[in-house]
């Protein structure tokens, strides 16, 4: 879906997707923790996406069963999407989105 978008970077690897615009992820995979001070593993079936805080609140409080937030994301502007459930064209619409909120920032300084 992201591969028509000019400008998207695909740094994913063999254990996560990680999509990028100008060095700035817009889409990835979720890493999830079971429990508090455990390590993450990344949850294939779970993509955190960029969208804004209210846009985010917005969707999780419309569909509870699609979109959810956890302690790690709360505050942070991305969404976290359970892939199996979501429809084809709104997982489309975010991550199109997504990206245009990252292409529309200032790019980075080089360290």
């Amino acid at each position: 879906m992201a591969g028509d978008m000019a400008g998207v970077t695909d740094e994913s690897s063999e254990t996560r997707l990680v999509l990028s615009c100008a060095g700035r992820g817009f889409a990835w995979t979720f890493m999830q923790r079971d429990a508090p001070k455990q390590p993450r593993w990344p949850n294939l079936e779970v993509l955190a996406i960029s969208c804004t805080l209210e846009h985010k609140e917005m969707l999780i409080a419309a569909a509870p069963d699609v979109f959810f937030d956890d302690d790690h994301y709360r505050g942070y502007p991305a969404v976290l999407a359970r892939l199996p459930v979501i429809a084809v064209e709104e997982l489309s619409h975010l991550l199109h989105n997504g990206f245009a909120i990252q292409a529309a920032k200032p790019k980075k300084r080089k360290k």
